[in-house]
């Protein structure tokens, strides 16, 4: 969902698959309210006891210290959130505390929060930005604060406006000298060579038969989107990467002390550990809760750590994936320099000193997504194709591809096409595939057509009929996976313009179920109670009351190769939709039940669609490899699936007596799937 508010209402962004396109639909402001409260991050953060822990004993350890000076505490906290850090501070001991969170239901929520543990007296909640908040007699606050405490970061440190909170906060709201909890922060990095990964950042060239279809000189030398590439890091294995570099400390922020937001570059220089090809920056940080670094909270991800059960799991923190602007080789031994420069929200490295932010030139980075990067890289993904394209493919054939800045209509030009058409939703991605075109001196083997399916003509197609209509199908508004549904639509709309007896590809879509048990995910999801001794059970109800506010229970998209889950049931396929008629008026239903298998706590179902591209080749958006004896998901990492999540995980004993009863309705009116799930004990 995107949201814009207006005056007391708010226009949501919806993916609509029945128009390929996002919806403008207004709702009450208070819709946009709870979709922000559903899918946030509270109940993750809340379970996340390492940072908990660690903010509680850095909290303590600075009252401590004011104390010792002989002051009175008055602690300032910037985006309170729940108040759990302002609850600790008092419980630590100060005299007084200010929250501050511009959220207004938050600031409601931790205004409750605050009452219900006892703390009213001593925590002010101060419904503003912090840059907005006021100090004197008459302000928010009636004396500076000497002691600030903050969680103002992302996956990437700064990305939340940290640095402008803090020079503010130190200009104007703490007193100098104050005390800090965190006290320090600091970036580490580690260039790296990484075909997985680079992938990511640049299209490779395409062998199609006897042909190589190469990226366009644009596209290879541009330096690419600089936006963060933020992923769970633990989930690449040290084995998809070869170290360039040590682990380098690039730079630390002390928030004890006034802060710039002004840009910065800092440089650290290594010795490079292995010849080969420098491509990608893998980057984390640390906050030090104290001056003395003696309680550290780390984003490090497992593989650093020599016991793995110790590795404290988060997602509302992960690591960072920066792709460098242009791949370079490197000897062993060699002496290099690696830079990072800054900015108020956001960073970039770079293997030359200044600050040139990287910027994509040609289009393609800002079309494809990174992980559409990896798809269209992927080759097994792409010989599926071709060896589909050969086996429908005449010399008389006239293509139609309905697809986002798909490679497909030049491979089906390549394969013999006589004559191809491409139905491009942009502007710029027909402008991309215009550049393949022309990097392989093709440029009058596809037509690309900046057109609705609803509004083709025969003219526009020169007068000839379709006899392959084809698509991956890919769109860049999809978020769930039948959103790609909308290749369904535009083929509805193409009707009248297929040959009779003209081939659809992909022959039809089968929508697949699996019960699964994640190793962390189901922490996004799970209501808390109490966090270190407090009582933040008002925090789960409203969580409770937004999930079931007007479209509660629905599934949500995640890229689940980043969050390991074992199967407790059999891929089951739930629901088919063929692409050879037509989409249907009235709805689709389907209900069955679906044994538990597995032993363990079913905490909700995967669905992802598998695409029939002929009778013997089939492509498939979530599970890759067949499920094992031990349960073990391998998923596919170029799209998202979608979750439903349980309110209450299910026991399965996994004798196959606990079932799962499930009714999935497909309304063609909306593009949506409804779906309804229950369980049956022995």
């Amino acid at each position: 969902h995107v949201a814009s508010r207006g005056r007391g209402k708010t226009f949501c962004g919806r993916a609509n698959p029945t128009t390929g396109a996002l919806d403008w639909v207004e709702e009450s402001e208070e819709y946009d309210y709870h979709q922000e409260i559903a899918r946030s991050c509270y109940a993750d953060m809340l379970h996340d006891r390492d940072r908990n822990e660690k903010y509680y004993q850095g909290i303590r350890a600075a009252v401590s210290r004011v104390k010792a000076r002989g002051e009175r505490v008055i602690v300032l906290d910037i985006g309170t959130g729940t108040g759990l850090l302002s609850m600790m501070a008092v419980s630590a001991g100060a005299d007084f505390c200010y929250a501050v969170e511009v959220f207004k239901p938050m600031a409601r929520a931790a205004t409750c929060i605050i009452k219900k543990n006892g703390f009213s007296d001593k925590i002010k909640v101060i419904n503003k930005h912090s840059t907005e908040v006021t100090v004197g007699p008459d302000g928010d606050m009636q004396e500076r604060a000497n002691i600030l405490v903050t969680e103002l970061f992302d996956t990437e440190l700064i990305g939340e406006g940290a640095l402008p909170s803090y020079e503010h906060a130190h200009l104007h709201l703490v007193q100098v000298g104050c005390e800090a909890v965190p006290h320090r922060a600091t970036v580490y990095a580690q260039l790296v060579e990484s075909e997985q990964l680079w992938s990511w950042a640049q299209i490779r060239s395409v062998q199609v038969d006897e042909r190589a279809l190469v990226p366009p000189a644009a596209v290879r030398e541009c330096a690419g989107a600089h936006a963060v590439c933020d992923i769970q890091l633990s989930q690449v294995p040290p084995s998809a990467f070869t170290p360039i570099s040590p682990l380098c400390s690039m730079f630390s922020v002390d928030f004890s002390r006034p802060v710039s937001s002004a840009p910065r570059s800092f440089s650290c220089r290594f010795v490079v550990q292995a010849g080969g090809r420098a491509q990608v920056v893998l980057s984390w940080w640390d906050l030090d809760m104290d001056p003395s670094g003696s309680i550290v909270c780390s984003m490090a991800p497992r593989w650093t750590y020599s016991d793995p059960r110790e590795y404290p799991w988060r997602d509302h923190w992960m690591q960072s994936v920066y792709f460098l602007p242009a791949e370079r080789r490197v000897c062993e031994g060699e002496e290099l320099s690696l830079s990072v420069s800054h900015d108020d929200y956001s960073l970039w490295y770079n293997l030359s000193e200044g600050f040139c932010r990287p910027c994509c030139t040609c289009q393609a980075h800002l079309v494809w997504t990174r992980p559409r990067f990896g798809e269209l890289n992927d080759w097994q993904r792409t010989e599926s194709y071709l060896s589909a394209l050969r086996s429908v493919l005449g010399k008389d054939g006239v293509c139609l591809v309905v697809s986002d800045g798909s490679l497909l209509p030049i491979f089906a030009h390549l394969l013999g096409a006589r004559k191809v058409f491409s139905l491009e939703n942009s502007g710029m991605s027909k402008r991309v595939i215009e550049q393949f075109l022309e990097a392989n001196s093709l440029k009058n083997g596809v037509q690309l057509l900046a057109i609705r399916a609803e509004q083709l003509t025969s003219a526009d197609l020169e007068g000839e009929q379709i006899s392959v209509l084809m698509g991956e199908p890919y769109f860049s508004t999809s978020l769930l996976p039948w959103h790609s549904l909308f290749f369904w639509y535009c083929r509805t709309a193409l009707a009248r313009l297929l040959r009779p007896g003209a081939t659809i590809l992909p022959s039809s879509a089968t929508l697949y179920l699996l019960g699964v048990e994640f190793q962390d995910l189901w922490r996004i999801r799970a209501p808390c109670g109490t966090c270190e001794g407090f009582d933040v059970s008002p925090m789960d109800e409203m969580v409770q009351q937004s999930l079931d506010f007007r479209e509660s229970r629905e599934a949500e998209p995640h890229h689940l190769w980043e969050y390991p889950c074992r199967a407790l049931s059999k891929a089951h396929p739930v629901m088919t939709f063929d692409f050879q008629q037509c989409v249907p008026e009235q709805p689709i239903n389907s209900q069955g039940t679906l044994p538990l298998i597995g032993r363990g706590r079913c905490h909700g179902f995967a669905l992802w669609m598998e695409y029939n591209l002929t009778d013997d080749i089939t492509i498939s958006m979530g599970l890759t490899k067949p499920v094992n004896e031990e349960g073990e998901c391998v998923w596919s990492p170029h799209r998202k699936q979608g979750v439903y999540f349980l309110q209450t995980p299910w026991e399965s004993s996994g004798d196959g007596h606990t079932a799962v009863s499930y009714n999935l309705t497909f309304d063609p009116s909306i593009g949506d799937v409804k779906m309804d799930f229950s369980v049956t004990q022995p």
